[in-house]
């Protein structure tokens, strides 16, 4: 078992400690919060270890759990780097592309590994489907969410909308070619909503919205592809496939059938893939696990957290 400590004991915080606790390939050492009050009444509550400072923690550990504010991401995974610490760290990798560059550096330097938690890579309705993603070429998605003060320290797109830039950036093999953006802030300092158009060199375009100012909740992508569309509906982990075929030669009375201009004909085959229920962040702390063991590339490595953080911000600059 991998001894691990995690910094910042807020929210997310809490729940990173619990699954870490539960974990057959962590031991939980403890935490550090610089917030005394919280922190003393997380290790009262809960009975977890609460040390007095960053170092004394990275010392107890061979992982880091960062799941601090974002601003702090860099000086946390700086400090565990340089003392030969594996890090996972929360989303975005950290606040600037130049600081996720270092950050890169710097574990390649002293020979550590990193994961970032863009977490909805693990999520079921995803899983379900990720593998009949092929060479899609136009993404759309929505991210909205009701107004929740936690988070707005940044904007939406590094809040909510990062999340659909790494799951498309994972899907599409291809280079970035242009970023389209517009944003507006409704009610904190930075974006509230945002919309991005990204256009890739293979000709693939995605249409990303996200809000965090809606009436409702709402986590969808689309993908389309030739002969596909894909769905996936990671609020509800559901997704649904539909495909298209050529007409067999006796179809079934009860055929879905279309036929275009010019005489082509096409059957539609409708899917729901079985969607696997699991906890996306205990899978993605124990696939971090996984890869320090075994020495092999985590499933969202530090290099792809770099190049979401990269997008998103070409995508904030447009505003």
């Amino acid at each position: 078992m991998l001894k691990a400590g995690v910094l910042g004991a807020g929210h997310l915080g809490k729940i990173h400690l619990r699954l870490l606790q539960q974990s057959e390939k962590y031991e939980l050492v403890g935490f550090y919060d610089p917030f005394t009050e919280n922190a003393q009444k997380v290790a009262d509550e809960l009975g977890y270890k609460l040390f007095d400072s960053v170092e004394a923690l990275i010392d107890a550990v061979e992982v880091v759990d960062i799941v601090t504010p974002t601003l702090s991401h860099f000086d946390c995974a700086k400090q565990a780097i340089e003392k030969g610490k594996h890090i996972f760290i929360e989303k975005p990798i950290t606040n600037t592309v130049l600081e996720a560059e270092a950050i890169r550096t710097l574990a390649s330097q002293y020979h550590v590994r990193g994961q970032v938690g863009h977490v909805e890579r693990f999520n079921p309705a995803f899983m379900a489907v990720k593998d009949l993603i092929d060479t899609p070429m136009f993404i759309e998605t929505h991210r909205l969410a009701e107004f929740n003060p936690r988070g707005t320290d940044v904007p939406v797109v590094l809040d909510l909308m990062i999340h659909d830039i790494d799951i498309i950036l994972s899907v599409v093999k291809s280079k970035v070619k242009s970023v389209h953006a517009s944003g507006v802030s409704v009610i904190s300092e930075t974006p509230d909503i945002a919309n991005a158009r990204i256009e890739f060199e293979n000709g693939c375009v995605a249409n990303l919205t996200a809000s965090r100012i809606s009436m409702k909740n709402m986590r969808k992508s689309r993908f389309f592809q030739r002969d596909a569309y894909i769905s996936v509906n990671f609020l509800e982990k559901k997704s649904e496939v539909v495909r298209m075929k050529d007409v067999p030669e006796n179809p079934d009375e009860f055929a879905m059938i279309l036929q275009n201009a010019e005489g082509v004909k096409k059957q539609i085959y409708y899917d729901n893939p079985e969607v696997v229920a699991n906890n996306a962040i205990l899978d993605e702390l124990e696939s971090f696990a996984d890869a320090i063991h075994n020495n092999t590339t985590p499933i969202v490595s530090l290099r792809q957290g770099t190049e979401a953080l990269r997008v998103a911000h070409q995508i904030i600059d447009c505003f």
